[in-house]
C-alpha cells in the first residue's frame, strides 16, 4: 500500500533511492483509478490545482492516441505553463497540436533527404570508433562515452563548428539538469528548501542556456539561407510543406528540442544499459554469444527499464471518461512513462532485465500517436553503433561503481558511472 507521504509533486521524492520509487509507483498502479497531487507552488511560475498521475499502461497509450482530448498544448514538458519568455525558446512542436504541429513534423522530415540521411549514418561510425578508439582504462562512462556520442552526431548533422560544442555540451546540460545542484548550483532546492532566490537563479540559468542554444542555430540558418551546405539546417532552410517552410526562429526550437532530447534519450540509455549488462552477467554473456541477432532486443529492454523520460503532461480539451475516471475540461495529467513501462498487467516480472522479451511493447519514446519521438530510431541506432563498437573491441567494460543519478522529475538521468576492463 502507498505510504501516505508519497508525493510525485515533493522534489525530495526524486532524490529517493530508485527502489522506493519503483515500490511508490507499484502501489499507484494498484489503487482503483489515478491519483490526484496538487501542483508544486514555485514563485514566478503560474500553477494550476494539480495534476492526475497516469501510470498504466493502458491509460498512457490511450491518452497519446487521443491528441484532440488530451492536448500538448500550452505545455507538454512543463507541469506548469511556461512563462512566455521561456516558451520561446522552448515551445517546439512538442507543445503543439495538429494542424501545426504536423505541418511542423512534415516539414523537418522532408529534410531528412537521403543525402542527410547517408552523412548521419558515415558519422555515427566515425564517431563512435573515434570514442572507443581514444578510451584508455577506467573512466566516467558518461562523460568519455555515453553523453560524447549524441552531441558529437547531432552537431555534425546540424553543421554545428567544432569551436561552439563545447558550450552546446555545457547548455544541454543545464536544461536537462534544471534543478540538480551539479548544472544549475541550485542547491536551495535539495537541501535548504524551495526560496525564491533559488528558484529565479535556476529559472535565469535555464532561459540562458535556452537562448544561447537557440541564437547559435538561429544564426547558422541565417548563414546557410546565404551559404548552403550538405547539413540539417541547410535541407530545413529550403524544405517546405505547401509552400511553408520553417522560420528561423522555429530551426532555432527544433535544434533545441534535437540536442536535448537526443541527448538525453542516447546517453542515458547507454549508462543505463551498461549498468544493467554489468548487473546481468548471463544477459551480458547471451548477448555477447550473438551480437547480432540479440542486440534489437537488448535495446528495446534497455530503453523500456532506463525509460530517459519519465512524463510529458497533457491537457483536457474537453469533459472525457477514461476507464472509469472522469476529466474534465482544462484538467492535467501527467503521462509516467517510466510506471507504464514496468506495468504488471503488460509486462511479466517488470523489474527482471530480459533480452529476449517479446512483445516488448514499451513506451520510452511516447505512446503511439502524432507525438511519438521522431528519433526514436536514430536514437537506437546510435545505441546498437556505440555497443557494437565496445563489445567488439573492449569486451570487458563494465560498470564499476554506483551511478551518479540526476535530480530530476523528468529525466531518468545518470550524470557520472565509473567504468572499467
Amino acid at each position: 500500500m502507498l505510504e501516505p507521504t508519497v508525493d510525485l509533486s515533493d522534489l525530495q521524492f526524486w532524490g529517493r533511492p530508485q527502489r522506493e520509487r519503483l515500490a511508490a509507483f507499484a502501489a499507484l498502479r494498484a489503487k482503483d483509478g489515478p491519483t490526484f497531487f496538487p501542483e508544486l507552488k514555485l514563485p514566478f511560475i503560474r500553477h494550476g490545482a494539480g495534476y492526475y498521475a497516469l501510470v498504466r499502461h493502458a491509460d498512457v497509450v490511450e491518452a497519446s492516441r487521443r491528441p484532440e482530448i488530451f492536448s500538448s498544448e500550452p505545455c507538454s514538458n512543463s507541469i506548469a505553463d511556461l512563462p512566455k519568455y521561456m516558451a520561446r525558446y522552448f515551445g517546439s512542436m512538442i507543445n503543439m497540436d495538429d494542424p501545426r504541429h504536423a505541418k511542423i513534423r512534415r516539414i523537418v522530415s522532408r529534410a531528412f533527404t537521403p543525402r542527410v540521411l547517408a552523412k548521419l549514418e558515415a558519422d555515427l561510425q566515425a564517431t563512435a570508433t573515434r570514442i572507443v578508439d581514444e578510451l584508455d582504462g577506467p573512466c566516467d562512462f558518461v562523460t568519455e562515452v555515453a553523453a560524447r556520442l549524441p552531441v558529437q552526431v547531432i552537431c555534425d548533422m546540424m553543421g554545428i563548428p567544432e569551436r561552439e560544442r563545447p558550450m552546446v555540451y555545457d547548455r544541454t546540460n543545464i536544461v536537462l539538469g534544471l534543478g540538480d545542484p551539479e548544472y544549475t548550483g541550485g542547491r536551495e532546492f535539495v537541501s535548504t528548501g524551495i526560496t525564491r532566490s533559488g528558484v529565479l537563479y535556476g529559472l535565469t540559468r535555464g532561459m540562458t542556456a535556452g537562448y544561447e542554444l537557440n541564437h547559435l542555430a538561429m544564426k547558422l540558418a541565417r548563414k546557410r539561407r546565404r551559404e548552403p551546405g550538405d547539413d540539417l539546417v541547410s535541407a530545413l532552410v529550403t524544405a517546405n510543406v505547401d509552400g511553408e517552410s520553417l522560420t528561423d526562429q522555429e530551426i532555432g526550437s527544433f535544434f533545441i528540442l534535437l540536442v536535448v532530447a537526443g541527448n538525453e534519450t542516447t546517453r542515458n540509455a547507454m549508462s543505463h544499459g551498461l549498468k544493467l549488462l554489468t548487473d546481468n552477467p548471463e544477459q551480458r554473456a547471451l548477448l555477447l554469444e550473438d551480437f547480432d541477432a540479440h542486440i534489437g532486443g537488448a535495446v528495446e529492454e534497455i530503453l523500456r527499464l532506463a525509460t530517459p523520460v519519465i512524463q510529458f503532461r497533457r491537457t483536457l480539451t474537453r469533459d472525457h471518461l477514461m476507464n472509469g475516471q472522469q476529466y474534465l475540461t482544462g484538467d492535467k495529467v501527467l503521462l509516467f512513462y517510466n510506471s507504464a513501462n514496468r506495468d504488471e498487467a503488460v509486462f511479466a516480472n517488470p523489474d527482471t532485465f530480459d533480452i529476449t522479451r517479446s512483445p516488448n511493447p514499451h513506451v520510452a519514446f511516447g505512446g503511439p500517436g502524432p507525438h511519438f519521438c521522431m528519433g526514436a530510431n536514430l536514437a537506437r541506432r546510435e545505441i546498437t553503433v556505440m555497443f557494437r563498437e565496445l563489445f567488439t573491441r573492449v569486451q570487458e567494460i563494465r560498470a564499476a561503481g554506483r551511478p551518479d543519478r540526476l535530480f530530476s522529475n523528468f529525466i531518468n538521468g545518470i550524470k557520472h558511472l565509473p567504468c572499467a576492463w
